[in-house]
């Protein structure tokens, strides 16, 4: 395998840039959420939905986003994406107002769904498919982790200045990316159309079925069993909508011969329950560790940096696995140790000590930089390059579809089994709560487990050369 370029290298280091900074965002977000809600006076229900809306404008965006890297140019949407995200980045730190906020975190949300797929698509077909390609995609997914392991710590430091801070921050870092990326990232010709269009009859339903879906799940704990059943039926109508525009399109949002494919499929599947729980999770900690146990940002930030340790194993430890024993086996293995991580948690306490939690934080780093780079490469693997946009924008629709739900579902379980503030109350919600990330768990464990019986000896050489390649190279998170 040829060794990379400075160029090849340049252009890394400005698309994991940009994974970074979507990591950082989030990361910081998440950390900052009991500072927002003291300061603009906000539900427990409405700032679940300062996270909800950017991953419903991210995922539900981004299969157009993917489509719209294919048809007009990657890099051209990547930066013309970056740039937006840039300026509502720093519109959030501006709001006066719950909904003012979630209105930029919804239009964030929505670059981030043509900016992300351009990266991966441009790394994808940049870099030759086998070793070369992995090994980018392993330091990929490693910088991604990098990105919110450091985004809970720098969230913590910028939250106890200010919760703004943690808006205007990306807007230095996009600025930065922005203008490496002009300069780095090379100009591609514009793809022929061949008379193909955008498909907005596709993305209008696609978006409709993930914002009803979310929503019926988010409000179940407020409202009639009626009003409930209403809108999840409302999802599914959305959606069984967009497969019929999908079938009679001429240029349709999603090629449905790519869904005949049973490790994409699986891919997907895997990655929207991984993500459900993963970031479900991630919730209820911090509502944990801020609101029943009184810890600051600061000391949360620090509690919960453990599981940034996938930002140091995903480059250097899953490729050696995978190279051994296969994608399906090391993505296995990721989703049993997210089950265990789970069910580690369950028996929280009022007073649990750090070293009480400890085991399942460091648990859940492992699992994440075991499922996630391996993920990326399976759902990508063996697409026509027109398709690659395409292909990361269905992973990455997955994964943020994935979070919605399991935020919404997180948040309706721990409303309902919340009986009042006192930390009892409190405490008997989390316990309730926490059984989602872990039923998410099985569920995907399970459904990798088909992934079981195919033949591993491809997922092997796949990945040979990543190993020796990635031993060279130290990569900071």
């Amino acid at each position: 395998m040829s060794a990379l370029s400075p160029r090849s290298w340049g252009v890394l280091f400005v698309l994991c840039g940009a994974i970074f900074l979507e990591g950082i965002d989030v990361a910081m977000l998440n950390v900052a959420l009991p500072s927002i809600r003291a300061d603009l006076g906000m539900s427990t229900g409405e700032l679940q939905w300062v996270m909800s809306a950017y991953v419903l404008g991210y995922g539900g965006f981004m299969l157009l986003g993917g489509r719209a890297a294919d048809l007009f140019g990657r890099r051209r949407m990547f930066v013309l994406w970056l740039t937006v995200f840039l300026l509502f980045s720093g519109l959030g730190g501006l709001a006066t107002e719950g909904w003012m906020l979630i209105v930029a975190r919804f239009v964030t949300g929505v670059s981030a769904a043509f900016m992300t797929p351009a990266g991966l698509s441009i790394i994808t077909t940049s870099f030759e498919e086998g070793p070369q390609r992995n090994r980018a995609l392993f330091i990929y997914s490693g910088t991604a982790a990098g990105g919110f392991s450091i985004g809970l710590v720098v969230g913590g430091l910028l939250t106890s200045v200010g919760w703004r801070w943690v808006f205007f921050a990306p807007v230095a870092l996009s600025f930065l990316i922005l203008v490496t990326a002009l300069v780095l990232v090379p100009k591609s010709p514009r793809p022929e159309r061949t008379g193909q269009g955008v498909d907005l009859l596709g993305g209008a339903t696609v978006t409709a079925a993930v914002v009803l879906l979310v929503l019926g799940v988010e409000r179940a704990a407020h409202t009639g069993v009626g009003w409930t059943l209403g809108t999840l039926g409302a999802g599914l109508v959305s959606l069984a909508a967009f497969v019929a525009v999908e079938r009679r399109s001429s240029s349709p949002l999603v090629r449905l011969g790519l869904f005949r494919s049973g490790s994409l499929v699986r891919a997907n599947l895997i990655g929207l329950l991984f993500a459900a729980g993963f970031f479900g999770f991630q919730f209820l900690v911090v509502l944990y560790l801020r609101e029943l146990r009184g810890w600051s940002t600061l000391r949360t930030s620090f509690a919960m940096i453990v599981i940034g340790i996938d930002a140091v194993l995903s480059p250097t430890l899953t490729p050696k696995l995978v190279n051994r024993f296969g994608n399906a086996r090391v993505i296995f293995g990721g989703l049993l140790l997210a089950a265990l991580s789970y069910a580690l948690f369950l028996p929280v306490g009022a007073d649990w000590t750090y070293p009480a939690m400890f085991p399942s934080l460091i648990v859940l780093g492992l699992a994440f930089a075991l499922a996630y780079g391996p993920l990326t490469i399976v759902a990508t693997d063996g697409v026509k390059e027109e398709e690659q946009g395409l292909a990361g924008g269905l992973l990455y629709t997955s994964f943020q579809f994935g979070a919605a739900l399991g935020l919404s579902a997180v948040t309706a379980v721990n409303v309902a089994a919340t009986g009042s503030d006192a930390p009892a109350a409190l405490l008997d919600g989390y316990h309730a709560a926490l059984v989602v990330p872990l039923a998410a768990a099985l569920l995907a464990a399970l459904v990798g487990a088909f992934g079981l019986r195919s033949r591993a000896g491809g997922s092997r050489a796949v990945a040979s050369g990543a190993t020796a390649e990635c031993a060279e190279v130290s990569v900071a998170p």
